[in-house]
């Protein structure tokens, strides 16, 4: 397992922007199929966003499309998520997921194929 660490989390106001970062430590996430989840209170984690080794084909829930971007820097030790256009309904904990074994070329979908998690942090957009 790999050691993941989010920031970026903040509160903003409704339209606004912010870019979630998530590294490791001491290592490269290159050779990680990598996901951002959220959770808001009373509600299940879901898969926000997910990016495969090949960078390609990326995947984002419906709610997210055209506003949230999901992109990994070139030598691959961060990996982001800006979330633009933001609304209230995207307050949760957002965390980041890692896994060497799947997502090669396709995301991977589901949280029980990610080995590592980082701790979370939160999005709050206000009204």
């Amino acid at each position: 397992q790999v050691q993941l660490v989010e920031s970026g989390g903040g509160l903003v106001q409704t339209g606004g922007s912010l870019r979630l970062s998530c590294t490791a430590s001491g290592r490269t996430l290159s050779n990680y199929a990598m996901g951002w989840f959220r959770q808001a209170p009373g509600k299940e984690r879901e898969l926000v966003a997910a990016l495969p080794k090949s960078v390609h084909n990326t995947y984002y829930v419906d709610s997210v499309k055209g506003r949230f971007t999901i992109s990994r820097d070139n030598p691959g030790n961060t990996v982001y998520l800006q979330m633009d256009s933001l609304k209230p309904e995207d307050t949760a904990v957002y965390y980041c997921a890692a896994t060497p074994s799947y997502g090669f070329i396709s995301p991977v979908l589901s949280s029980t194929d990610y080995q590592s998690w980082g701790q979370g942090t939160q999005v709050t957009v206000s009204s």
